[in-house]
């Protein structure tokens, strides 16, 4: 006699093993910034290369599209769809689930952050343990989870399609990279920082997905 599984609980089940494997791929990266690594001699190459100095409009543009990557930004972005769609469906879910995104946010990166205490390129060396911020990159965790989460509270509430959704995924896909792009460009950050940002950044998108989706809610359209 076949077991008929619930949709929530199979999506759930999907996100955790996502979550778990994004996860792993962070803490391999890390590895690989704690041994001195393959991943640091990319981390050099990047650095070595003639960075563009940056002025009027283009500076402009480059300092903006580096905004996305801020928490006051994508924040704002997401309290208000968070209390619309609130306000809209007369459920607190959306919002709660806006602040979890920010706590796993602030908690897990900033903790990996202190911990590591690696440096900017711009200081001219790369070293651990020496009160820097640079591993992992917020702005990259930050791009990925705030704008990820934002995109799914649409997906979630609102009368999209899958093919849409998918769009929505790319877009924030497209955003994410952009960000590190220009981190890059403004050497602000070491490769590895952007690549461990946005594994760990997915990861806690996908697992609070996973948690949403393990708390049945009559609201939700999908």
């Amino acid at each position: 006699m076949s077991t008929i599984v619930d949709p929530r609980q199979r999506q759930m089940r999907r996100a955790l093993k996502w979550s778990a494997g994004l996860f792993a791929g962070y803490l391999f990266i890390t590895y690989q910034v704690l041994t001195s690594g393959f991943i640091v001699e990319i981390d050099k190459w990047f650095n070595d290369l003639e960075h563009p100095k940056l002025t009027g409009l283009t500076h402009f543009v480059i300092r903006r599209l580096d905004d996305l990557g801020l928490r006051g930004v994508s924040g704002i972005s997401l309290l208000l769809v968070a209390l619309y769609i609130s306000r809209r469906f007369k459920t607190w879910r959306p919002i709660n689930l806006g602040v979890l995104s920010f706590l796993a946010l602030n908690a897990v990166v900033g903790a990996f952050k202190y911990g590591l205490g690696r440096t900017k390129p711009k200081e001219g060396f790369d070293i651990l343990h020496a009160g820097g911020m640079s591993y992992p990159s917020g702005h990259a965790s930050n791009a990925i989870l705030i704008w990820g989460m934002v995109a799914y509270l649409i997906y979630r509430y609102a009368h999209v399609n899958r093919y849409k959704g998918r769009l929505a995924s790319a877009g924030v896909g497209a955003l994410a990279l952009t960000v590190c792009t220009v981190s890059l460009i403004r050497n602000t950050h070491w490769f590895s920082d952007l690549f461990g940002g946005l594994l760990l950044g997915a990861a806690l998108l996908v697992l609070i997905i996973a948690i949403d989706r393990f708390f049945p809610s009559d609201s939700q359209l999908h």
